[in-house]
Order: structure tokens, then C-alpha cells, then sequence
């Protein structure tokens, strides 16, 4: 793997082939010297934004991109730091672009986003009841049956994505199967990004086990309560996932922990204007 900052206003949608990751923030959903953690994976010509948080369409403007030139997204759960900038996106792709942007996801995600969240600011923006299908162009997954829990699956271009379901909320929850719909993603067997996740060792040994995965890019809370997993529970991993472990989604105050991370073993934290490229 290698890790770049990349130069002001430089992002590309397109690159010479090799599976490349752009976090465009790496903050929790509270902080404000950091960006949301969303990131814009790019392979050859391919591209897919994961999440579109509130401040994501100005860190990608800072980098470069307007939001209506990217074509493929994939939303992991309904917080605002993951949906907040998703009704620019519809309006400008509708009444700027006008052209529907792509969007990987499944019918009972589909339902829960557009009535929970986005059909309040969308429906009636022309005076008559517009569907999600109207601001969208949809693409299927299809459930795995041999996946160590609940997964589905797409090729986004060359991209293959994997997407198991995550436990996040509430923190009442004894599984993901009791918990809010979320989920993570796999990228081509080999990277996973847990987006926000309680602590859960069962989905990083199950999917390690099943694929054999190169890095972990991990939800990182600095305290242990809540709905997030802390860096203290991620420390009692096995050594060998520990060293997969690429911490993000942190606080504020995350540089007073960088050496509780290299003592426990951990990759390395993931930082915001930074492209992680991964060699074929």
C-alpha cells in the first residue's frame, strides 16, 4: 500500500488501474476540525463515493470535484455525517446536470432512505409526489449464500463490492441482526471499510477468515460508551488483525492517541486529503 497526501485540488475520478481509496474526511460525526469520513474509491475508470455526509460536498469541491460529476454512490446508513449532502446531490443532479447519478443499494435500504430521510426535502420539489427512482438510476446487489453473515454483493465497473451488514444502533443491540439497517463494504476481497460499527469481532474474524484481507480502515471511537467501537475494545483483537487495523472515524483530539495506537499494534490512523493506493 501506498500512502500520498494529495495535491490541493487534484483528485481524479479515473486512475492508471490499481484500487485506490481518497478519504476525503476521517472525523466522527461531531468534530469540527475534521471532515466526515466518506471516501471516493476509484479503480481504472471506475469510481464509487461511499456515504455523502454533510460536509462532503465541500471537501470534494476543495478537492476538485463537483458532487453532480460523480457518478456511482453507495450509502452505508442514514446519520448525517453519511447522508447529509445526499439532497444537493438529487437537486443538482436533477435540475443542474440534469442527469440521475447511480446509487448501489437494496430495496429495504432503498425504503428506509428515501421515506426516513430524504423524501421530506425531495417529494413535492415540483409540486406533485416524485419517487426515489425520479433523482436516481438504482443498481441491484444480489445476496451472498455463502457469506459468514448477512451480505450482498455488486461489480461497480470493475469494482467489486461487498456489503455485510454492521451492528451501530442501538447500543441495546445483541447483533446486527437486531440492529438498525447499516452496513460496511469489502472492496475486491481484499479492503475492508467497516463505516460505523459497535465493537464487533465476530464480522472482522468471520470476513479475515473468508477472504483473507489486506487492511481493515476501522471505526475508532477515543472513549468506550456508545454506539461506536473504542480504541480500547479494539485492543483486544488478535495481534495479527490489529496490524490490518487502520483506525478512522476518530475525535478532534485524536493526535493525544497516536501512541496508544502504536503501542497496541495497530496499522496506523487514517488521515483526511490522503490517497491509499493498493497494488494489484
Amino acid at each position: 500500500m501506498k500512502v500520498s497526501k494529495m495535491p490541493t485540488g487534484k483528485a481524479r475520478l479515473t486512475n492508471q488501474g490499481n484500487l485506490s481509496i481518497l478519504f476525503l474526511g476521517a472525523g466522527a460525526a461531531f468534530t469540527k476540525t475534521l471532515n466526515d469520513t466518506n471516501i471516493l474509491v476509484v479503480k481504472g475508470q471506475d469510481h464509487l463515493m461511499v456515504d455523502c455526509g454533510t460536509k462532503t460536498p465541500l471537501a470534494l469541491h476543495k478537492a476538485g470535484i463537483d458532487v453532480s460529476a460523480i457518478q456511482n454512490f453507495f450509502i452505508t446508513h442514514s446519520h448525517a455525517d453519511h447522508i447529509g449532502g445526499l439532497e444537493e446531490v438529487m437537486m443538482k443532479g436533477r435540475y443542474v446536470a440534469r442527469k440521475k447519478p447511480g446509487i448501489l443499494i437494496t430495496p429495504e435500504y432503498q425504503e428506509i432512505l428515501w421515506e426516513k430521510s430524504l423524501a421530506g426535502g425531495a417529494r413535492h420539489a415540483e409540486g406533485q409526489g416524485l419517487s426515489f427512482n425520479d433523482f436516481w438510476d438504482v443498481t441491484r446487489p444480489k445476496l451472498l449464500e455463502d457469506a459468514p453473515r448477512e451480505t450482498w454483493q455488486a461489480q461497480i465497473g470493475s469494482i467489486d463490492v461487498k456489503m455485510p451488514r454492521t451492528m451501530h444502533t442501538p447500543d441495546s443491540a445483541a447483533s446486527w441482526e437486531d440492529s438498525a439497517w447499516s452496513c460496511g463494504l469489502v472492496l475486491d476481497e481484499r479492503i475492508m471499510f467497516t463505516s460505523d460499527t459497535r465493537f464487533d469481532p465476530d464480522l472482522l474474524i468471520s470476513f479475515d477468515q473468508w477472504l483473507g484481507l489486506d487492511y481493515i480502515f476501522h471505526d475508532c471511537q477515543l472513549f468506550t460508551a456508545g454506539v461506536h467501537a473504542s480504541i480500547q475494545e479494539l485492543s483486544t483483537l488478535p495481534a495479527e488483525l490489529r496490524s490490518k487495523i487502520i483506525l478512522m472515524h476518530y475525535g478532534d483530539n485524536w493526535k493525544e492517541f497516536k501512541h496508544h495506537a502504536s503501542e497496541y499494534g495497530f496499522h496506523s490512523w487514517a488521515q483526511e486529503g490522503h490517497l491509499y493506493c493498493f497494488d494489484s
